[in-house]
């Protein structure tokens, strides 16, 4: 099999995008299922169309990287379908230690933290997306794939495919499907849970389009009807402005990281560590919420 012409599936899929959007902003008038804002959702859309452009940013040091891998490849694995299948799944594993990365680095949060910054759940915050992802260097994670033989073009055709089927998870329109389906595949009752704040929920299913990682990872955290899932960030931006959204937390980044006094440890601390760690603990991590709601159930039940 030669190597294909392949489309940018992303760009393809943004018809149907919006006509999913329409159709489900029906269904919500009708039985109230699905949720939407004018202005949460006009930011979205317009997260959506700001990451399309920075698309064609030149990815620079990521790029060289992943041309430089591919010409010291290990193998020379080729074109089929079996290979195509290989990497879907193994990119579909590099998109998962992504995520977690991202939810547990400040640097990789920067930009991340805009596809969690709407407190509403619906099939437009699928396209809130970043606009600084060359700036993080997270492409770098595709290098290793690349290194092992599977070209660069086959990559991002299958990471289009992997990021097309994420949009329809983001709704509250279908509730549980079949348990197989459950079992195996990202849903949207899985996604609810990523993207909720209550503090059991919290750095819970990073999964792209297996769910099998997060089950295998020690990640998985299954939607409790007894606890409805709310939405945004620990601490909500309070604003709908795309530029304020896109570069929020960089701007708290550099501050943290200017601050006089601090040694370089600390310094290094408020980029890489993860988000809410503060050098003198007067901020909440993740992990510090679920400890202290772990302690208020426990004294509860006492």
């Amino acid at each position: 099999m030669s190597a294909p012409a392949l489309p940018d599936v992303v760009q393809l899929a943004v018809p149907g995008f919006i006509g999913f959007m329409v159709l489900e902003i029906l269904i919500g008038r009708f039985t109230g299922r699905a949720r939407y804002e004018t202005r949460d959702t006009v930011a979205s859309l317009m997260m959506g169309v700001g990451n399309l452009a920075a698309g064609f940013l030149p990815a620079l040091g990521t790029g060289a990287l992943l041309i430089y891998a591919s010409e010291h490849a290990l193998l020379d694995v080729g074109w089929s379908w079996p290979v195509f299948v290989v990497a879907f799944v193994l990119n579909d594993l590099r998109y998962y230690c992504y995520h977690r990365i991202a939810h547990r680095m400040r640097w990789w949060w920067a930009g991340h933290v805009n596809h969690h910054s709407s407190q509403h759940y619906n099939l437009s915050t699928a396209l809130r997306q970043e606009w600084s992802g060359h700036l993080t260097f997270a492409a770098a994670l595709w290098a290793p794939l690349v290194w092992l033989g599977l070209p660069v073009s086959m990559l991002v055709f299958v990471n289009g495919l992997n990021l097309v089927y994420q949009f329809w998870i983001h709704t509250e329109v279908i509730d549980r499907l079949p348990a197989p389906i459950e079992a195996v595949f990202n849903t949207p009752s899985h996604h609810r849970v990523h993207h909720a704040t209550n503090p059991r929920y919290l750095d819970a299913n990073y999964a792209g389009t297996l769910i099998i990682w997060d089950r295998m990872l020690g990640t998985f955290v299954p939607e409790d009807a007894d606890e409805p899932c709310r939405y945004g960030l620990t601490s909500n931006l309070g604003t709908f402005n795309p530029l304020r959204i896109a570069f929020h937390e960089w701007a708290a980044m550099l501050r943290d990281v200017t601050r006089p006094g601090l040694t370089p440890r600390q310094r290094l601390g408020y980029v890489f560590g993860p988000p809410g760690w503060s050098h003198d603990g007067s901020r909440k991590t993740t992990a510090d919420l679920k400890a202290a709601s772990a302690r208020r159930a426990a004294a509860h039940l006492e």
